[in-house]
């Protein structure tokens, strides 16, 4: 399918002919296509990625046997009919090109299934080995790469790239791809002089160390204090809830503001200090963090030091942000220090505080605002680990915190341990848009339920969290979402499938623009969208943001395996 380069003779080639390729495409099925490496598919199907996904063919024959797929095609005319095709199937469809694939590798995904079909050749030869080493990046373990290329001219204004196909298999062994076949075939339209070539390559295992390494800090390195693994377990939290923070991303670092790395620092320990007096350090030393400033904090909720949240009173805010320039402070003093790569004195992380002076002024704890503390960088391996494994990576921290305090005081009860090391919004809290949409209904045009499209001002309504909250916590307002009570119980705490969100885009829009629209409100869903949603910006459309949505629909269906809700029957509005 089309993938164009700026420098290619094809630039403008799929954007002015879409229509006459989109039939072209289609003119020949899938398992025509790629008949030749399906039995090597897993049978459990699982995230896709279909780069240069042209017509959306590929893409949607993919959700048809189960999968999900993200469709990549930089070409924009071709993008709006692939993504009418794929209208109603699992498919995300994203503008990003090879060799970087930027805005992909920012969803930090791996995929168990990467398709890069007919787009080899539209690569020049400097840019081949780099965009093997971006996808094999992408893989999951144990997943498949398939690569075709064409062999021949094109007979049009399009102009192919040499593809030295024993390099590729080279670079594949490099990269410890395993080859699991490889062959050449005739043009499946007939074209004289027209050949294809195949690889398939698997992933063995993970090869990047991101687990082994991760998993030697939790539970084997040695620890005094448990300020690693609350280094650990702040950045596992930002990594899954707020992937929009990421200031930038590299091939080997990701940077985020390090004032939210120090703001998940009090949120954890808060709890641990001020509430149930739990010791964090052998022996009675104080805590360098912990001053006067952060024990002023059991004056505030949990839901006030959230990122986003705003402080008009004065005083308020600079005991907020004091707190955490010295959580900051310690967190590169002490934890990123000592943090190091196994068998070595090398530090895994790296940051850089920046000095600041804190004035008694409001303030909100956006982006802008943690990034004024400094920056703080992640290896991107790790990261993304910390991103994909989150439901499985803070149970195995919890448990290592939990046995840590023990040995500080061996009459501290487990189930007071595991309470205090409880993430502390993980309480639903519908209130806020329970108000708004009490304030909405005043207004006589009709409220439809987002899920039933039922108007509201007829029903009993309920707030659903649009992904569960016992799966997710998130209280965001995007994520909040008016329903009829009847539509919330059916929904329960099930993930809404593609089609379910597709069917509802134009009621969740809907609410969306009112809270868009309110003052005092609109800043704080703009802030919680662009850090909880991949891709997602202040500045992003709603149309942008509901894409955005699409995507991390699919992130929490492929890392925690949920369970899909598929809808109740569409009723009358009336």
């Amino acid at each position: 399918m089309a993938i164009h380069r700026t420098a290619s003779s094809a630039h403008h080639y799929y954007d002015d002919h879409a229509p006459q390729l989109f039939d072209q495409y289609h003119s020949v099925s899938f398992e025509r296509v790629h008949g030749e490496w399906l039995h090597h598919l897993p049978e459990q199907p699982g995230l896709a990625l279909d780069v240069g996904a042209g017509s959306g063919r590929d893409a949607k024959a993919l959700t048809e046997r189960g999968w999900q797929v993200i469709a990549v095609e930089p070409a924009e005319q071709m993008r709006v009919l692939g993504l009418a095709h794929t209208q109603g199937s699992d498919v995300n469809w994203l503008n990003d090109t090879l060799p970087a694939l930027s805005r992909v590798r920012q969803l930090s995904q791996r995929f168990q299934l990467i398709l890069v079909s007919a787009v080899w050749m539209h690569l020049v030869p400097d840019d081949q080995q780099r965009a093997l080493r971006v996808l094999s990046s992408l893989l999951a373990p144990g997943g498949l790469l398939v690569i075709t290329c064409r062999e021949g001219r094109s007979g049009d204004e399009r102009y192919f790239q040499p593809v030295n196909l024993p390099a590729l298999d080279q670079w594949a062994q490099n990269l410890a791809l395993l080859p699991l076949h490889a062959s050449q075939n005739k043009d499946q339209l007939g074209r004289e002089g027209v050949a294809w070539h195949l690889r398939v390559f698997k992933l063995p295992d993970d090869g990047t160390g991101a687990l082994p390494t991760l998993r030697h800090i939790i539970v084997n390195d040695g620890k005094s204090s448990s300020y690693k693994l609350g280094l650990l377990r702040a950045l596992t939290r930002l990594a899954d809830s707020a992937p929009g923070i990421v200031i930038s991303r590299t091939d080997e670092w990701v940077t985020v503001p390090l004032g939210a790395v120090g703001l998940y620092w009090i949120k954890l320990y808060r709890p641990l200090l001020l509430e149930h007096q739990l010791r964090q350090a052998p022996g009675s030393k104080a805590y360098g963090f912990a001053k006067d400033d952060f024990y002023a904090l059991k004056y505030f909720s949990p839901h006030d030091l959230r990122i986003g949240a705003p402080f008009f009173d004065p005083r308020a805010a600079a005991t907020v942000m004091r707190a955490i320039r010295d959580a900051s402070k310690t967190i590169l003093k002490m934890p990123a220090h000592y943090i190091t790569w196994p068998g070595s004195q090398r530090p895994i992380f790296d940051g850089t505080a920046q000095g600041m002076r804190i004035r008694e002024q409001p303030v909100r704890l956006d982006s802008h605002t943690l990034s004024a503390f400094g920056t703080f960088r992640i290896p991107t391996p790790l990261w993304d680990c910390m991103s994909r494994y989150a439901c499985w990576l803070e149970p195995a921290i919890v448990h290592e915190w939990v046995q840590l305090m023990q040995r500080y005081d061996a009459d501290y009860e487990i189930g007071q341990l595991h309470q205090a090391l409880q993430w502390q919004e993980s309480r639903r809290d519908t209130q806020q848009v329970r108000q708004l949409v009490k304030t909405r209904l005043q207004d006589t045009a009709p409220l439809p339920c987002v899920w039933s499209h039922q108007d509201l001002h007829r029903r009993a309504y309920a707030v659903d969290h649009c992904f569960p909250w016992a799966r997710w916590n998130n209280n965001d307002l995007w994520n909040l979402l008016p329903a009829t009570e009847k539509a919330n119980r059916a929904k329960s705490d099930r993930l809404p499938a593609a089609h379910v969100m597709q069917q509802s885009r134009q009621n969740i829009l809907h609410w969306w623009d009112y809270l868009d629209h309110q003052q005092g409100i609109q800043q704080q869903f703009r802030d919680e969208a662009s850090v909880a949603l991949p891709l997602a910006t202040r500045t992003s459309s709603l149309d942008e943001l509901f894409e955005s949505a699409l995507l991390q629909r699919q992130r929490l269906k492929a890392n925690q395996q949920l369970a899909e809700w598929m809808g109740i029957p569409l009723l009358s509005p009336t």
